[in-house]
């Protein structure tokens, strides 16, 4: 590959490679000319421009593919642009010539389709330049299109659009000719040729002005016919055609109207226009009225393409033209779907409505900003409320005689369904945004839409109880209002069958949406809606008329009700379970009788009834799953049993009383089947019989005429065999729409009607709205869904049976009767074989599988692609639950020899399937032994170029395979790579499914090879290679399935090998891809970004920006339709998160997001601030005023920002129009993203610089580097957007706000203001911060806002920012109003939320007094320990006094509410007591609540109290500690009294629960308990340990003391921070200095046995202290640069000295000792030279080690373990490097040897002293170099001087012999002493010093020793001679002799001996 890099086509190596490769050779050659041209020097290119001509025009007549002849073409045309252009003309006529050529084979067309692309991109380039040539060029592409075949078509129309693009207005006089030519093509037989046409047409429409005016209507009726069986791509193209020219023709570009006098069209003449397409298909106008009441229904595709050019209108006229023109525009929609030619059939109505609402929807919710959603919010209030009037004008008029006024009411009930649902999802979408709408009392929002309730169609009353269940979502305090509003219309209105069904369904959906609403409802809403559903049914048999309507509410009520969980329903149970009892016989016999009773209408209700209470038993089965013991679920099968019997008895009633009630039979199995499907099958196994062949007769159709098929077939197929089912489309935009097109019955027809239950149900994720299908689909797909949970508990027999039974079915039935039967039968079969995969189940004996195998094999050849699917998807699935390697292999044969022979492409297709299938579900290692077959046979399929569908389907199983055989397919890799790109290059564009499965197909193999990808071996290199062109060929491709293909590719490339993946071309087209209009493109873009992000965030935002730059100055900044400004990426991706609603998109946009913040926000910082705060600022309106702090600097900035505002609209105006792209303001959920990245900034800022927090240090840096910046230098934005986000109308959005202020108050309150000393920066903002938490504490703030306030407000008072206490007073006052609140309790009748919210914010105030209390404590005590002020002076300036807070303010403040405060502190640790009792005691709890919470909401209140009671139990603990366990007055600190007290047992109970609730949590607290409970607890143990009665009562009971000890023990081995360690020892010397209180008090009253007492306790706790003590000595012992000794070495040092030599050896000798030696030997065990790490401080160890030597040696002596182990760490100190060590180990061994028993000291002197002796004698070779080595010296000479002292007389000359030689050793004569070194001159001096001084000490010895040896007498003498003879020497000498003997230099700051 690397030969192809070259300007010129490397020919001679072209000529070397095989035939097969050379198109790749000559694409790689292409690819890199793209890239070489733009930046080459001109002058290169013009020198080898004639050669590059002749070999690009040469490749033209090489037959390239489609990727070849694009890059060829693309590369001529700029070559010409960039160099001379004498020869255009010349290829220009070669490329004509080639067009006219009159060969039509096959071989010659790529040439032709070449020379095609070579003309339009010639034109394209260089337009105008080329003259006059166009006419002759048009002619002759126009002419070569008549007699084109379909590629070349499509091709010659992608060209002519070229040519248009590029000569703009100048080819007026060709525009006719090209339309002419070009409409007819519209409904070509080629889909490919009809998209092509479109986009030719749209490029014609730019400049044409009689396409949108003139041809407006045929171009419409053009457009309808293409839409007609067309296909989704087509359906796109067209509608973009005619949305854009419907747009253009109602406002044309100016540049045109100027140019000719052009008649503009109205909008309603417009909106006419396409409703008839919408109404009447391509049909056009011109048929007969005859035809026309005939009613033909209009086409599905044409509605659904035209919906889509309505959205595709209005978004081209932009969002501010459709806020002008909106009331117009609902209208017309809304008159659509009330057309009779819309809703000619109900399925064809829900169909209109789907698409009504989804054009709604796609412009309401993309176009506009929050303000003017409201606007259209209200606009959609009026157009129901005129609608209502009408039909109650109809309603109440007696005379309704009249049909039209029916048919008006039938019509209406569509336009609220789809104004409803619209008005629902605005208002879900504004969430606490849309508050203002609500309120507004003349808009009467909830009137209107409560109005609908009681409107006559079913379908409105749903609709209108959907949107109030937005309601309530959205603004979660309106739910219990509406609750209780309905419930009194239930009542007023029961006489009215509207009012109880609407109602009712109202009630219901209210009651849905409470698991939305975190703060939920009062329970007592439970209890009244038990009683309204109840009376409902109590009272249905009382009227006939309201008999239906009532028994369907109340269940549907109970059914609701369920949702609210089990701590609900526990209550209703009881009552629930004779309901349910009751409504069915009770026995056999009355079942019996009742079948001879009753008329149709009885009947009727009986079954609904019967249905509804399943339905409810359903919903409480789902929801309450906790209360389903066997016991309930023995009840509830007694009614299930009953109603399966029921079910066989049906059919009979249904004969004799008409078929009318086969609707409500069906509902009753629907809801039997849904029930038993979430049972245990265990449960009713003696029911399987009947209940199975009630499942086959369902899914089968024996007893139904409609040819029904299940809906669930593609969910059951694998989401990877989406491309053979089309089913991708359900992740496109259009999924809303494009269901209705899928080919199973009633798809996409989902509405609410079809079954009221679902308003309460969960709506799943993927849909807005819930869209149950109608009852005939929902039975089937109830009953293929149980069939698949009850087959793997059927007998074997029963099995067989039933396969053979469907093989039958299928038998018997004929034509599209039999593809239903097949499809509804393959479904089940497959959801059965799931079943038995899923209970790991085998299908059975050989005569089962027999009869599966045949079943499944049959369908392989069925001519429906979905059939043939799910046949390969139950092989795969057999041969997993058979898991037999014979049965696979005879499976694996029979498609190896089908596909041998078969010629079909059936055939063909289902068995390549089969092959891919069973790789897939029996993996590699089961099928590896055909994997060589499977693989020879898929690629040669693959390689049939006849048949398209036959290399889709191919290629897809080979992806299959691919992906399944992992490592085993290795040897596959280059083959299936070679033939992959062959493909890649040769398939024409128009065949996207070959495209899309030969990109599967690539990734496949890239992960195959993996991570070898990154190696550089030939092979390897080949690999990648080819991996990267076939990624760029993909890349390159029109369709947007394959670019999203090309893209995981290359993420996978990237994570294998990211050096090779070249980000500066791959980031800039997924920043383009960011903007495009398919989803499953953005969707892989930003998966993609994500990923890069994740590595290479600065590189990823720095090459997006250079898209933009190059976009602002570049020719084709028209191509790039990209809004990335100032802002970067990150801009653009906030940007998105306002326009997108698909989750999987907009959580990996906040991934994306995140992972920048991570790497950027720091060095990025005022970049991303002002991104959060640009954000942050585009709120809709703000709640509060921003206090006058800073306002000059806003007008400062308003002014940058109208500049900002300035460019922007400057820089827009580049690409296109500013109000085609309008910017809609950050929507709240963007804007939430935005304050929590401020709280990520905030954190990340604070692990980076500390200057971030330092304004000083910050100012100074910035002065350094004005580059960098800090967080504190922005503090007035942070607070600004805090405060902006804490006032807004969203309520998460003020949650996120204030938790904002929280951080930066935490983060900055001890930030000091340099100018003002003694202040802190905060200080300025108080007016800022108080008018932020103000309206979180007004009565209508949720509780949530409330508690989260009262924390900022703890967290603001606590910080000791306020300095003045009238300040203070003001957020005081806030905590003091909710005081009252908790105290005076909320009034019931005022509740709007649970009990569990109430005991939220209850606990939430209590908690922030308590922390504020806790800081005011703890001021008022670090004044008094602090000295008294000296008085001021008279000159002092008195001024700064009235800053600074007296100590004992703050408790001024908290004082006059101690005393209530205290009492309710007590109540929440009682509470929290009782909560955390284990579940066995909770019969223990008080049947009424707690002090604050009620025991229905027991569960979340759990929450509540776990994360408030630790601050309270240390504010409780710290006022009963001050007022002596309240035993006194309460007003203040007082001395405990006396035991014995009448107050003892209060004391004593209050101490049991603040310990009892401190021990148990400290016992076990889990790893996610914040730390600060922890500190808190052992706060609060401290303080309790300060009160003298709380002392004696611990140390009086011995167990309670022990038992904290235990516990503090094991919390300082599990918790790491040094504060918890701390905290920890502070509360074992306070529970010690307790106990020792008591024995002192005990030793002056009783006897003298404590001394004994103490011995044997000390025994019992020492050896823990010794473990921790030497624990903390080898975990601190670190060396340090300046060998200091750090603070715990050293206490622990101390420590070892005090315990060693405490009396309590004397007492308990043998286990003194015991306790001695093991204290050693874990010490000598740190210290193993290889156990220990390089930094290791060993000199503290070996300190410790001669600390125990010394201080007992009595318990040492003679054990030879420990004495060889100390003379190991010994010996190993004196070898070691350090000089420091060496000398210290000198010191300690000097100590030894000196010790004065000898038994302990000799077996060193013996062992160590010749180490000695080694050591000081080679220093006479290496001396000293530096002071340090020179000191080790030293000291080791005392140690043999001590020894020469220590010893005999009699063995003095032997130990003088030692030590004189050596010393003599060091002196230097004359001439070296002159050169020596310092130190070397120092030891010199140091020697002679103590030979002077040695010998008068030994005289005798010393004479011997010299007179021994006449060469140490020489040495010395000349030294004394020297020395004598120098002056200066001698006054060296002089002041060197104090030094010598002085004591050691090296010494720790603690003496241990």
């Amino acid at each position: 590959m690397e030969l192809a890099h070259s300007l010129l086509l490397n020919e001679e190596a072209l000529a070397h490679i095989t035939e097969a490769k050379r198109a790749v050779f000559v694409f790689e050659w292409l690819r890199f000319l793209d890239k070489v041209l733009i930046a080459a020097n001109k002058v290169d290119v013009k020198e080898k421009q004639k050669k590059l001509v002749e070999q690009l025009t040469g490749l033209i007549s090489s037959s390239p593919g489609p990727p070849t002849r694009k890059l060829l073409a693309k590369n001529l045309a700029v070559l010409y642009s960039i160099g001379d252009t004498f020869t255009v003309f010349q290829t220009l006529d070669k490329c004509n010539d080639i067009i006219r050529s009159k060969d039509d084979t096959a071989a010659y067309l790529p040439t032709k389709l070449a020379a095609v692309a070579c003309v339009g991109a010639f034109y394209e380039r260089m337009g105008r330049m080329l003259g006059s040539s166009f006419p002759e060029t048009i002619n002759n592409l126009l002419k070569a299109l008549k007699s084109a075949e379909s590629q070349g078509r499509g091709e010659i129309l992608l060209s002519l659009q070229k040519v248009l693009s590029g000569l703009g207005g100048a080819a007026a006089s060709c525009h006719r000719d090209i339309y002419k030519n070009a409409r007819s093509m519209l409904t070509d037989r080629s889909m490919a040729v009809r998209c092509a046409v479109a986009k030719c047409l749209l490029e014609l429409q730019n400049e044409a002005v009689f396409i949108w005016t003139t041809e407006l209507e045929n171009v419409a009726t053009l457009c309808f016919k293409a839409l007609e069986g067309s296909t989704y791509s087509v359906r796109v193209s067209v509608s973009t055609l005619l949305g854009t020219a419907m747009a253009t023709a109602l406002m044309p570009k100016q540049a045109t109207v100027m140019r000719q006098n052009v008649k503009r069209a109205t909008l309603e003449e417009v909106l006419e226009l396409m409703a008839t397409g919408f109404l009447r298909g391509g049909s056009g106008f011109l048929k007969s009225g005859g035809e026309m009441l005939k009613g033909a229904s209009v086409s599905r595709e044409v509605r659904v393409g035209v919906t889509q050019a309505y959205v595709m209108f209005v978004t081209t006229l932009g969002g501010q033209w459709l806020e002008r023109n909106f009331a117009v525009f609902l209208s017309h929609l809304l008159e659509l779907v009330a057309h009779p030619r819309a809703t000619q059939t109900h399925v064809e109505a829900v169909y209109s409505r789907r698409c009504v609402s989804f054009a709604l929807r796609a412009s309401l919710g993309g176009l506009l900003g929050e303000k003017a959603q409201i606007a259209a919010a209200k606009e959609i209030c009026l157009a129901i409320s005129k609608q209502m009037r009408a039909v109650e004008a109809v309603v109440n008029d007696p005379s309704s005689e009249n049909r039209a006024g029916a048919a008006d009411v039938s019509a209406s009930q569509h336009v609220m369904v789809c104004a409803l649902k619209e008005l629902g999802s605005l208002v879900q979408s504004l969430s606490a945004t849309a508050s203002p709408l609500i309120q507004e009392p003349s808009v009467g929002f909830l009137e209107t839409v409560t109005s609908v309730l009681l409107h006559p169609s079913m379908a409105a009353r749903l609709a209108a109880a959907w949107c109030l269940r937005c309601v309530a979502v959205a603004l979660p305090h309106q739910l219990t209002p509406l609750l209780e509003r309905c419930a009194e219309c239930i009542n007023n209105l029961k006489n009215s069958p509207e009012a109880v069904s609407g109602y009712s369904f109202a009630m219901a959906a209210l009651l849905g949406g409470v698991h939305q609403c975190p703060l939920g409802i009062p329970h007592s809403k439970g209890k009244m809606v038990v009683s309204i559903a109840e009376d409902l049914l109590r009272s249905a048999a009382q009227n006939s008329r309201l008999s239906l309507q009532r028994t369907q509410a109340g269940w549907l009520l109970l059914g609701a009700l369920m949702t609210l969980g089990p701590s609900l329903v526990r209550y209703h149970l009881p009552k629930m379970l004779l309901l349910w009892r009751n409504v069915f016989p009770r026995s056999q016999k009355e079942l019996e009788a009742e079948k001879a009773r009753g008329d149709s209408f009885s009947w009727q209700v009986m079954l609904e009834g019967r249905a509804g209470a399943l339905c409810a038993m359903r919903s409480f089965v789902a929801h309450c799953p906790e209360l389903l013991t066997e016991d309930v679920i023995r009840r509830l099968m007694t009614p299930i049993e009953c109603a399966m019997t029921m079910m066989s008895h049906v059919p009979a009633v249904i004969k004799v009383h008409g078929a009318h009630l086969k609707a409500s039979a069906a509902m009753v199995r629907l809801r039997l089947y849904d029930i038993l499907a979430l049972l245990p099958p265990k449960t009713y196994e003696g029911s399987f019989n009947a209940l199975l062949r009630e499942l086959v007769a369902e899914f089968t159709l024996t007893d139904n005429s409609a040819n029904t098929t299940t809906s669930l077939l593609r969910s059951l197929c694998h989401y990877d065999d989406s491309v053979l089912m089309g089913s991708w489309l359900q992740e496109t935009d259009h999924k809303s729409i494009e269901d209705q097109l899928q080919p199973n019955s009633a798809s996409g027809s989902g509405a609410l009607e079809h079954d009221p239950s679902s308003i309460y149900l969960r709506v799943p994720a993927v849909e807005a709205v819930p869209g149950p299908l109608p009852l005939g689909v929902s039975v089937i797909d109830a009953s293929v869904a149980l069939f698949g949970v009850v087959f793997p508990h059927v007998s074997f027999k029963h099995r067989l049976q039933m396969l053979d039974h469907f093989a039958e079915c299928i038998k018997q039935a004929k034509g599209v009767r039999q593809q239903a039967v097949q499809l509804n039968i393959f479904t089940a079969v497959l959801s059965a074989l799931k079943g038995l995969a899923e209970n790991k189940s085998s299908l059975g004996p050989e005569e089962v599988r027999k009869s599966a195998l045949a079943l499944v094999m049959g369908a392989l050849d069925n001519p429906n692609p979905i059939l043939r699917c799910a046949a390969g998807e139950a092989l795969g699935r057999m041969a997993q639950v058979v898991g037999e390697a014979s049965f696979i292999a005879r499976m694996a044969q029979h498609s190896f020899d089908k596909l041998k022979s078969a010629r079909d492409v059936v055939s063909r297709t289902g068995h390549s399937l089969a092959l891919g299938c069973l790789h897939r579900y029996v993996g590699g290692i089961g099928s590896g032994q055909h994997l060589k077959t499977s693989v020879s046979i898929l690629l040669a399929l693959a390689q049939d170029a006849t048949c398209h569908e036959v290399q889709t389907w191919a290629l897809h199983s080979l992806a299959l395979i691919v992906d399944s055989s992992g490592p085993m397919y290795r040897g596959y890799v280059e083959p299936t790579l070679s033939l992959v790109l062959t493909l890649l290059l040769t398939v024409p564009p128009s065949h996207t499914e070959v495209h899309q499965c030969l990109g599967r197909c690539l990734g496949a193999l890239i992960t195959t090879v993996g991570p070898e990808l990154q190696g550089n071996s030939v092979s390897i290199s080949t690999i990648r290679s080819s991996c990267l062109v076939g990624c760029a060929i993909m890349q390159d491709h029109s369709d947007s399935l394959v670019q999203a293909a090309a893209i995981s590719c290359l993420q996978q490339l990237h994570m294998f090998a990211p050096r090779h993946v070249n980000l500066s071309s791959l980031v800039p087209s997924l920043c383009v891809h960011l903007c495009s209009s398919h989803l499953l493109l953005r969707r892989a873009a930003v998966a993609c970004l994500r990923q890069l992000a994740q590595r290479e965030a600065a590189e990823v935002c720095e090459y997006a920006m250079s898209l933009a730059r190059k976009a602002g100055d570049g020719k084709d900044s028209t191509s790039i339709n990209l809004n990335i400004t100032e802002t970067g990426l990150e801009g653009v991706l906030f940007g998105m998160l306002d326009r997108e609603t698909d989750r999987k998109l907009c959580s990996d946009i906040h991934d994306t997001l995140g992972h920048m913040l991570s790497s950027l926000a720091v060095e990025k910082l005022p970049h991303w601030l002002k991104l959060c705060k640009d954000v942050l600022a585009a709120t809709t309106e703000v709640g509060g005023t921003v206090a006058s702090v800073g306002r000059r600097k806003d007008e400062e900035e308003d002014s940058e920002k109208k500049d900002e505002m300035d460019d922007d609209i400057m820089f827009t105006s580049l690409g296109q129009d500013d109000k085609s792209k309008p910017s809609v303001a950050p929507r709240w959920v963007t804007r939430v993203f935005a304050a929590d990245c401020l709280c990520r900034i905030i954190h990340l800022c604070e692990n980076a610089d500390k200057a971030h927090f330092d304004l000083a240090a910050a100012r100074v840096n910035k002065a350094k580097n004005p580059e960098g910046d800090f967080l504190v230098l922005h503090l007035c934005d942070l607070i600004r957007m805090a405060f902006m986000a804490a006032t807004d109308h969203s309520n998460q959005l003020r949650m996120a706000g204030l938790q904002a202020l929280e951080d930066i108050i935490k983060k900055f309150a001890a930030v000091p203001e340099p100018e003002f000393p003694g202040h802190v920066i905060l200080e300025q903002y108080q007016a800022n911060v108080g008018a932020a938490l103000r309206p979180a504490f007004s009565p209508d703030t949720p509780s949530d806002i409330t508690a989260k306030a009262c924390q900022v407000c703890s967290t603001w008072i606590g910080s000791g920012v306020v300095s003045d206490l009238n300040d203070l007073r003001r957020v005081h006052n806030l905590l003091v109003s909710s005081l009252d609140k908790v105290q005076t309790g909320k009034s019931p009748s005022s509740q709007l939320y649970s009990e569990s919210a109430t005991t939220m914010e209850k606990l939430a105030v209590l908690k922030a007094w308590a922390e504020v209390f806790v800081v005011a404590m703890n001021i008022k005590k670090e004044s008094q320990s602090k000295p008294a002020r000296p008085p001021q002076g008279e000159d002092e300036d008195e001024g700064d006094e009235g800053d600074v807070l007296p100590p004992d303010s703050l408790m001024t403040l908290v004082q006059p509410e101690l005393p209530s405060l205290s009492r309710l502190w007590l109540a929440v640790l009682r509470d929290y007591a009782l909560l955390t009792l284990p579940a066995e005691f909770s019969s223990q709890l008080p049947p009424e609540g707690g002090a604050f919470y009620t025991p229905e909401t027991i569960d979340t209140a759990r929450l509540h109290y776990r994360s408030s009671w630790a601050s309270v139990l240390h504010a409780e603990a710290l006022w009963l500690s001050s007022t002596g366990f309240g035993s006194a007055d309460d007003t203040g600190p007082v001395v405990a009294s006396a035991p014995g007290n009448s107050t003892d047992g209060v004391v004593k109970d209050r101490l049991h629960l603040l310990l009892g609730i401190s021990i148990e949590f400290l016992c076990f607290p889990r790893a996610e308990e914040p730390i600060e409970d922890v500190m808190s607890c052992l706060h609060a143990l401290c303080t309790l340990l300060d009160s003298p009665s709380a002392r004696t009562h611990i140390a009086e009971d011995q167990l309670l003391a022990v038992e904290l000890l235990n516990v503090l023990h094991r919390l300082l081995l599990t918790r790491d921070p040094p504060s918890v360690q701390l905290q920890v020892t502070t509360v074992v010397q306070k529970t010690i200095r307790a106990a020792q209180e008591h024995l002192e008090h005990i030793r002056s009253s009783k006897s003298r046995w404590w001394f004994m007492f103490l011995a044997v306790g000390s025994m019992t706790i020492l050896p823990t202290v010794l473990f921790l003590i030497t624990g903390v000595l080898r975990d601190t012992a670190v060396k340090t640069s300046d060998n200091s000794v750090p603070a715990p070495v050293s206490a622990s040092l101390q420590a070892i000295k005090t315990i060693l030599s405490s009396p309590l050896a004397a007492r308990s000798q043998t286990q003194w000792s015991a306790l001695v030696r093991s204290s050693l030997a874990t010490v000598l065990q740190h210290s193993q030279p290889d156990m220990c790490g390089v930094d290791v401080d060993e000199v503290s160890l070996l300190t410790a080690v001669t600390l125990f030597l010394l201080s007992a040696s009595g318990a040492l002596v003679g054990v030879s373990v420990l004495q060889t182990g100390c003379i190991e760490r010994f010996r190993h100190g004196l070898d070691s490097a350090d000089p420091w060590t060496q000398a210290r180990c000198y010191q300690l061994l000097l100590s030894v040897f000196q010790h004065s028993c000898r038994s302990l000291s000799t077996p060193y002197i013996h062992s160590l002293a010749p180490v000695l002796v080694e050591k000081l004698k080679a220093v006479e070779h290496s001396r000293p170099s530096t002071p340090a080595e020179l000191q080790a010296v030293q000291e080791g000479v005392k140690v043999l001087e001590s020894l020469v002292a220590m010893g005999e007389e009699h063995n003095r000359v032997q130990l003088l012999a030692l030590l004189v030689p050596t010393l003599v050793s060091y002196l230097l004569d004359d001439t070296t002493f002159s050169t020596a070194s310092t130190s070397s001159k120092d030891l010199h001096e140091f020697a002679l010093q103590n030979l002077m001084h040695t010998g008068p000490l030994y005289p005798a010895a010393f004479k011997t020793v010299i007179g021994v040896a006449p060469e140490l007498k020489t040495r010395l003498e000349a030294a004394i001679r020297s020395r004598q003879a120098n002056s200066k020497a001698k006054s060296a000498a002089r002041q060197q002799q104090p030094t010598v003997q002085a004591a050691p230099t090296i010494k720790l700051k603690t003496s241990f001996f």
